[in-house]
């Protein structure tokens, strides 16, 4: 069985590690506070003091990371991925970073990395979703790379493969977009509703049952109406915002919805939202309705 190196061991990459650790992998991993990946090694994951570490003992890297810098900050130097890589070995990165960053580094870990293989693998789905194995993962860059690792990504979900590097992540951040947007309309729906005197439990299950309700927002649904713990925190939400309209200005595609979206989502960070669920958008939407009435 190949051998799983983890870096990024937060709440979705730790649960994703210790996925693996119960399907029986030998997982080596890495993180920023070892204190919070304590869980992971009393269940046999092998810790690791650094990237490059993860990388020469594994057969598979994974990566979970929050953004561009960190990725690039873990790839690269003495102590990082590329230079613990050689043929044979995958680089499968689950974050969702711009497609060019990816593709940059895709192109540094052939060149640099002995014959080794950078896959993007961002995935599709929250914490719930990664308990259960349930994960869309989107895969793009080396078709024989893929192969190899298609049914260790199983582990985690349902992997598709649709291209070259980068392309995984484009659909990623388009998959987003309606991530965003859906729970935004939702919410402003639901507030729309309670502020007419409609009980927003009622109105929340009603609307949930209705043709809009998809299966994303029937799981969110108890969120939005209590919003007290985080999955999707608005400060990723729009740090994968920002990414889909750099990423539509480079392909000179409109993206209206996406920019109403990164609107709401500034506004929620400057509110103190900023690790909040994006269920919260509810609430965020309530508080911006009082402070507009409040100035009226």
């Amino acid at each position: 069985m190949q051998t799983i190196g983890f870096i990024g061991l937060g709440n979705m990459g730790g649960n994703m590690a210790a996925r693996y650790l119960a399907a029986g992998y030998t997982v080596c991993g890495e993180a920023r506070d070892r204190e919070h990946a304590q869980w992971l090694i009393d269940q046999g994951l092998r810790w690791a003091d650094t990237a490059r570490e993860v990388a020469e003992h594994a057969d598979i890297v994974m990566t979970s990371l929050p953004n561009d810098e960190i990725v690039e900050t873990v790839a690269s130097g003495p102590d990082g991925i590329i230079a613990g890589l050689k043929e044979g070995k995958v680089w499968a990165d689950l974050s969702t970073i711009s497609p060019g960053a990816s593709r940059g580094l895709a192109e540094r870990v052939r060149t640099e990395g002995r014959g080794a293989q950078m896959l993007d693998t961002p995935v599709s789905g929250s914490v719930p979703q990664v308990k259960t194995g349930t994960l869309t993962i989107i895969v793009g860059g080396d078709p024989a790379a893929y192969e190899r690792i298609e049914s260790v990504l199983r582990i985690l979900g349902t992997p598709e493969y649709v291209g070259e590097n980068g392309q995984g992540l484009v659909l990623k951040l388009a998959i987003n977009i309606s991530l965003a947007v859906q729970t935004l309309a939702f919410s402003e729906g639901l507030l729309l509703a309670e502020r007419d005197g409609i009980d927003p439990h009622l109105a929340a299950k009603i609307m949930a049952e209705s043709p809009i309700g998809s299966p994303m927002l029937k799981l969110r649904v108890p969120l939005i109406l209590d919003p007290d713990e985080a999955w999707f925190d608005i400060g990723l939400m729009h740090k994968d915002i920002r990414l889909v309209r750099q990423t539509g200005t480079e392909l000179g595609t409109p993206l209206p919805t996406a920019a109403a979206a990164d609107q709401i989502l500034s506004q929620a960070e400057n509110l103190g939202y900023t690790h909040r669920d994006i269920a919260a958008l509810h609430e965020i939407l309530g508080r911006l309705s009082d402070d507009a009435s409040a100035l009226a």
